[in-house]
């Protein structure tokens, strides 16, 4: 009996020792630290465990192999002082050493806590988990910050320029037009007006004199000849040519002479930077309120209009354009024909229009017009 007891027990000692050289201070590790390179990958973004490498995988171990039975803290921590004797700062010279080794030493934390393992465990295939308790912007990163001061600065800058250039091409735009205009010498249904007519007349005088003044000079300078010189004959059309390439150079200068077109048309100046526009628009704003408030109140107490509320009230129905291009007299006769009115308002835009037909048709117009008139009464 005592030889059979003796004997059980010889077997289950040996099957211990058995089972404790798998995993425990007996076990022969043949692991290659020096061959070893391959860390695998884990979806850690936020780096709360190894990052994008597999804890196991760096102290060279496969999850998927193990089973049911994974290495027990010994092994791992044998397995842990070979790789950081290996990728030690101060025995390693390789440039990604140091960081090999603070990835050995942070996988050695999170396989030997025993929570932390299990939640890693837990998480290798279980995303949401991992997004719900760390947050779902772990799929992006904050730019660097840039300096709010300088933004606004840099924007009201460029803002400046712009406003500067937009406001010399609308300029420029009605420049252009006015050469135009006086060199072909275009009628008021073709977009000319009595500014550019009377432009293309100083334009000829000018051109004049300077002919005169030349033929001056050359009859003084030249000594008499025998010989006449022939003259070419140009036809119409070539005459037109030449002085309209005459006309136009003198005609640049006196429309780059106008600062002014009127009605917002003019050349930029500092009032027209975007930083001046931006500081006096709250003055602006805060007279509109109160012009506004103003009027309300001397409707309710049926107050006549001012001169100023009828000069406002026009300004508005045809808009600041026409009001600028206006001369003083059209200004106060617009006022009186008070065309802040619907009626009134319709009346004075058929009279624009008809003003930019020709003169034949405005006659038949007219003749129309007062045929209407006389069958009405």
């Amino acid at each position: 009996m005592f030889l059979v007891m003796l004997a059980l027990l010889s077997v289950i000692i040996t099957t211990a020792v058995e089972t404790s050289g798998n995993t425990g201070d007996n076990y022969t590790d043949e692991f290659d630290a020096e061959g070893h390179i391959n860390w695998g990958t884990y979806y850690d973004p936020k780096n709360e465990f190894c990052g994008k490498f597999d804890c196991y995988k760096i102290l060279g171990f496969d999850y998927e192999s193990f089973g049911k039975e994974h290495p027990d803290k010994s092994v791992i921590t044998k397995r842990y002082r070979k790789l950081s004797r290996l990728w030690h700062p101060d025995k390693n010279k390789r440039r990604d050493a140091k960081e090999r080794f603070v990835k050995i030493s942070r996988a050695y934390e999170v396989l030997t806590d025993k929570e932390a393992r299990k939640e890693y465990d837990f998480m290798r295939y279980n995303q949401e988990a991992y997004l719900k308790k760390y947050g779902s912007s772990v799929m992006w990163t904050y730019a660097p910050k840039s300096n709010t001061f300088l933004v606004i600065i840099g924007l009201l800058i460029a803002g400046t320029v712009i406003s500067w250039f937009v406001q010399k091409q609308q300029w420029q735009n009605v420049a252009d037009k006015m050469i135009k205009a006086s060199m072909e010498d275009l009628g008021a249904g073709k977009g000319g007006t009595p500014e550019s007519k009377n432009l293309r007349d100083r334009a000829l005088e000018i051109l004049k004199d300077r002919e005169k003044n030349e033929k001056e000079e050359s009859t003084n300078g030249v000594t008499m000849t025998s010989k006449k010189k022939k003259k070419i004959k140009l036809t119409a059309s070539e005459k037109r040519k030449q002085q309209e390439e005459l006309l136009r150079p003198i005609l640049t200068q006196l429309v780059d002479d106008i600062d002014d077109f009127g009605a917002g048309y003019h050349k930029p100046t500092w009032k027209d930077l975007l930083v001046v526009k931006l500081a006096k628009f709250p003055i602006s704003f805060g007279k509109g309120i109160s012009w506004n408030i103003m009027y309300a109140i001397h409707r309710i107490q049926k107050i006549p209009l001012t001169d100023d509320e009828r000069e406002v009230l026009t300004r508005r129905a045809i808009g600041e354009i026409h009001w600028n291009s206006a001369t003083v007299e059209e200004q106060k006769e617009m006022i009186k024909r008070d065309l802040w009115t619907g009626q009134n308002m319709l009346k004075w835009e058929e009279e624009q229009e008809v003003k930019q037909w020709s003169a034949a048709d405005r006659k038949r117009y007219n003749r129309m017009k007062k045929g209407k008139s006389s069958k009405e009464e």
